[in-house]
């Protein structure tokens, strides 16, 4: 009886962790790779990305990006593992599609933004005018209209399903159907709006180690 309730304790604080690390790397990729390979004016010619701090700024979200979907994937198990049995079988469906294809859709972008890098010449010559334009739009369509799709989905599930089974508070609840919201009207149009996500999956990941710090607290209280 005492591991089984270990196990539960265990497991969101896991979802947690994991989350943490997941919206931190999430946001460093997002800021590196909108510094790297910016919209606008600037970026049509493709000049600018022969300056050597923003291909470094590329290659390093480029190298998180594999990390924030490895604790992505890692804090969906976790949740799920959580709400388990009381989950809705439709509701958590959607959560853990919505989630595998946002992931997939993610390691597409940094692909996509990687090949941009690809055809620069080691030497920092400008990339054919072509293949910078595909490349870049390709990267950024991703982002801003798969991805954060996919991400919206992922949070406006998580909160019904939290509401539902009472494991998440109102305001977080409504927070992240505010985030789905901006997610789905808002990030293919206005820059940088895409790390509302980041910042709603750690607001969630630290009320999960919160609530299970005091769970933890009260089972030690009460054996």
């Amino acid at each position: 009886m005492q591991q089984q309730a270990q196990r539960v304790l265990e497991t969101p604080r896991a979802a947690g962790l994991a989350g943490v690390v997941f919206a931190l790397l999430l946001a460093a990729a997002i800021v590196l790779m909108r510094l790297g390979i910016p919209e606008g004016a600037e970026s049509v010619t493709a000049q600018g990305f022969t300056d050597s701090g923003r291909r470094g700024a590329v290659r390093a979200a480029l190298a998180l990006v594999p990390f924030a979907g490895v604790f992505f994937l890692w804090f969906v198990g976790a949740v799920r593992a959580h709400i388990g049995a009381g989950e809705d079988k439709f509701l958590a469906t959607v959560f853990l599609g919505s989630g595998l294809v946002f992931t997939a859709t993610l390691f597409g972008a940094a692909a996509a933004a990687g090949a941009v890098l690809a055809v620069t010449h080691p030497a920092g010559a400008t990339p054919a005018l072509s293949s910078w334009d595909f490349g870049r739009h390709f990267a950024y369509t991703l982002m801003t209209e798969y991805a954060t799709r996919m991400a919206a989905v992922f949070a406006c599930s998580m909160s019904v399903i939290g509401h539902r089974l009472g494991i998440l508070p109102r305001r977080l609840s409504v927070l992240g159907l505010l985030t789905a919201l901006t997610l789905l009207f808002a990030a293919s149009e206005v820059p940088w709006a895409e790390l509302v996500f980041p910042a709603w999956s750690l607001l969630l990941s630290v009320h999960i180690i919160r609530a299970t710090g005091g769970a933890r607290s009260r089972t030690a209280a009460n054996p």
